[in-house]
């Protein structure tokens, strides 16, 4: 069908507007969001298994079903101190575009709040400066209830590249 097919009277495009779900969640008192569609699913936090010469970022792995996921903190990752671990502490796990390929990452956050719609129409590009993390880890920022919610772009947030040089970096330190 086109889209006139789907027309109003008049001819004029009937007003259909186009929304993104989103889990948003906490992490050092600012509420994220990343894209549903990125997650697999969302974990109880329980204990990791640390892996020596990663990023401090990267807290460590764990086994989900049989698969080495590592998971990194996200306060971490934007330099901000280690999260503290409480009783709603999650673990987000997430699939993410690495050179091509699929790979899993589970992403420590404070508290998992809920799914969301925002229209399209609602996101912002990510400002250029004065946001408290790296401008490219930014897919936007939506509005939701007169309030920003910081949308990230988890293949740059979570960029395994990225991670592998931190970890040799680390590593030649040592």
């Amino acid at each position: 069908m086109t889209a006139l097919a789907h027309a109003g009277r008049g001819g004029a495009p009937a007003v259909v507007e186009d929304t993104a779900q989103f889990l948003t969640f906490m992490l050092g008192g600012e509420v994220f969001a990343i894209g549903i569609l990125a997650i697999k699913e969302i974990i109880e936090y329980s204990g990791l298994t640390t892996v020596p010469l990663m990023p401090e970022c990267v807290r460590g792995v764990i086994n989900l079903r049989g698969a080495v996921v590592p998971v990194m903190d996200l306060a971490a990752r934007f330099g901000r101190p280690a999260t503290q671990i409480g009783k709603r502490t999650a673990i987000v796990i997430v699939e993410i575009d690495a050179d091509g390929e699929q790979q899993v990452v589970g992403v420590m956050v404070d508290a998992v709040n809920a799914v969301i719609d925002i229209a399209h129409s609602e996101i912002e590009k990510a400002p250029q400066f004065g946001a408290r993390i790296r401008s490219e880890f930014i897919a936007g920022m939506g509005k939701v209830n007169g309030k920003f919610v910081i949308l990230l772009n988890t293949d740059q947030v979570l960029s395994v590249s990225e991670l592998e040089a931190m970890a040799q970096a680390s590593g030649a330190e040592a």
